[in-house]
């Protein structure tokens, strides 16, 4: 076996010890369920990614239909988790927690095996500006990190045109360490570490 093919095989082993990941640990007045591919929780993900303030950075304003089916692909996968994230009993965002070693961010940085990366959406246009998002970001990052000791930093990538979630990123703990470039767009890359020398050097 050449060296390169170790590397690959040893990282593909490596990989498949990665466990799929986790739903973070949220206390009130946050919540947090795995979202469901039918029914209320279908109606409710579809519903919001029309939203233009949703649809201007996810581009996903799909039919439900494809919604089902994108849910449906996370829930029998172990690389998203698609979650439905609660405010006082009333739901408020959708996040995807993600495992970066199983996602495109992986190019882009020196992750480790057990980084979580994190997607989010706030429902409703109305309930956004207020501070909620910020909250939201830091009690996520934080849940994550206690719902996986082996994880030492949560990563996000949001653009880099979208200057209030920029905003609440850093408001949350988050430390810009560089840029991710994409075929869709120039991501801000983000990163929560558990402790300061767990950021990427």
């Amino acid at each position: 076996m050449s060296p390169v093919q170790r590397l690959h095989h040893d990282g593909t082993r490596l990989a498949a010890t990665v466990p799929g990941p986790p739903l973070p640990q949220l206390g009130g007045p946050w919540s947090a369920r795995v979202a469901r591919a039918e029914g209320a929780d279908l109606d409710l993900v579809h519903g919001w990614m029309q939203s233009p303030h949703i649809d201007a950075f996810w581009h996903q304003a799909w039919p439900r239909e494809r919604w089902a089916e994108e849910i449906s692909g996370h829930l029998a996968g172990d690389a998203i988790l698609p979650v439905l994230i609660g405010l006082d009993g009333r739901p408020f965002a959708y996040i995807e927690v993600y495992r970066v070693l199983r996602d495109r961010l992986a190019g882009q940085y020196p992750h480790l095996p057990h980084d979580l990366g994190l997607h989010i959406a706030i429902g409703e246009e109305s309930r956004t500006g207020k501070g909620l998002g910020r909250t939201l970001l830091r009690a996520l990052a934080e849940g994550l990190l206690a719902a996986d000791p082996a994880c030492t930093r949560v990563a996000a990538e949001p653009d880099v045109n979208n200057a209030p979630s920029l905003t609440a990123f850093a408001a949350a703990g988050f430390r810009h360490v560089g840029e991710a470039v994409f075929p869709d767009k120039t991501a801000a890359l983000l990163i929560h570490p558990r402790r300061e020398e767990d950021l990427p050097r």
